[in-house]
This record gives C-alpha cells, structure tokens and sequence, in this order.
C-alpha cells in the first residue's frame, strides 16, 4: 500500500490554526486562560489527523461507522463517526482513547494522538508517564480477557512536537543524585529524547508502531510544513502497519 509524502501537511496546517483560533477566541471573551495555556485547553488540535486517519481507512475498506473518535460534532467530517472511545481497564476502571476501530465487534486498533507546543521539561514527563501508564493497563486488561475473543489489537502513538529553537535544544540538566542517567540522554533535546521514548515505547511491545512529526509554527502555510526526525517513526510506516491490523 502506497501512503502519499506529506500526507499529514493539512491536518499540521489545521493544527496551528485551530491553536490560534482558540487563543483569540479566549482572548475576545475575556477567559483568565491566558497564554499558551489557551490554546492547549480548547482541545480538538488533532482534528486534522483523525479526519486524515479516516480517510485512509476508509479508502482502503473500513466502514466509517466502524471508526470512533470523540470530536465536535460541528466538523462536518465526522458526522458519521461515532464518538464513544471509552474502553474498560484493569487498574482504573476505564479510559476514553482518541481513536478506536472495531470490525464485526471486534476491537482491531487503538491511536493515540498527542502534541507538544511548549514547557517541554513538565510536559514531557507527564506524556511518557501517560502512555506507559494507559497501555500498561490496556494490556492487562486484554491479558484478563476483557475485550472477548478479540485478536490481540494494535495500539498506535501519534506524536506532532513543535519545531522551535527550544525543543531542539540541549534539555534541562538530569538530576539524578544517586545513579547515572543513560548516557544517550545526556545533552540530548527534547526532540531528540522524544524519539528514544516513541522508538522504545515500539521495541518494548507497548505499542505497534509510533510516529514522530516535528512541525515548525512559522512553516505552517508552506507545502512542506512538517518532518520526521527517523525513518522507522514515519507516517507512511505507521498508516501502513495501522491500515494491515485494522482490516480483518
């Protein structure tokens, strides 16, 4: 199966948009959201990936009533997606993913979709603890038998990092008193810390694939708005392993 280049360019595009209309419209409003807070709060910044997603597994034969993505039901897209992604858990009681396929009752994929705009030391932490958190849980969960007599479903990881001179400079110092980091952190940027985590998440069986885009916020016009720092966290790898596990 072929994947076009530059196939996420519109949704990268709808991404930065989606930020600044947000932040302008807590601004008119008067909303103490200030800040690039604003524009993380809104929600809805991926939009433009799921819609992209859909349209590669509808091509491709997945009935579009078999994808579920929670979106605003004003994006004219998704009128026909249903929007009910929460799944039982095994320590928690249940999550809701960002997007789930299910063909004939079976659960067949899992996406996740994140961002990072900004504050790359806190917010780091906290993606690499939430999505070894989420699928440690969803694991045990279907080691439990909790989805029935599903095939054992693909989890993918969708990554967009904001392409600035701070995410690409050297991170914070590691502290880490009583014993040595790994020494590939150390010096390491954020992007680059980024793609360990994404690749390893990968090698440890956590997830099926990953993909790591770098999009720059002054080239959100251009044609080509966005890159990807490795080959093997690619969007064309990724769809093609997503489009081979979704489809029974």
């Amino acid at each position: 199966m072929e994947i076009a280049p530059s196939i996420f360019r519109d949704a990268v595009r709808q991404f930065w948009h989606t930020r600044e209309r947000q932040a302008a419209d807590q601004f008119r409003r008067g909303s103490s959201d200030q800040g690039a807070r604003s524009a993380v709060t809104g929600g809805q910044h991926m939009n433009g990936f799921a819609a992209r997603i859909i349209d590669v597994l509808v091509a491709r034969g997945v009935q579009r009533q078999d994808v579920f993505y929670k979106v605003d039901r004003t994006e004219t897209w998704a009128t026909a997606v249903n929007s009910k992604t929460e799944l039982p858990g095994y320590f928690r009681t249940s999550k809701s993913w960002d997007m789930l396929v299910l063909t004939d009752g079976k659960l067949r994929a899992i996406i996740e979709l994140k961002s990072q705009v900004g504050s790359f030391g806190n917010n780091f932490n906290n993606r690499v603890e939430e999505a070894l958190g989420s699928a440690t849980d969803f694991w045990t969960a279907y080691r439990e038998g909790q989805f029935g007599t599903s095939p054992r479903p693909w989890l993918g990881y969708i990554f967009l990092l904001a392409d600035t001179a701070a995410s690409r400079r050297a991170g914070s110092r590691i502290a880490t008193p009583h014993f040595p980091a790994r020494s590939e952190f150390q010096s390491a940027s954020y992007a680059r810390r980024l793609e360990f985590f994404c690749r390893r998440l990968v090698l440890e069986r956590l997830y099926g694939s990953a993909c790591l885009i770098l999009a720059d916020p002054e080239r959100a016009g251009a044609d080509v708005n966005y890159s990807e720092p490795a080959e093997d966290l690619a969007a064309d790898q990724f769809l093609v392993d997503l489009v081979r596990h979704a489809i029974p």
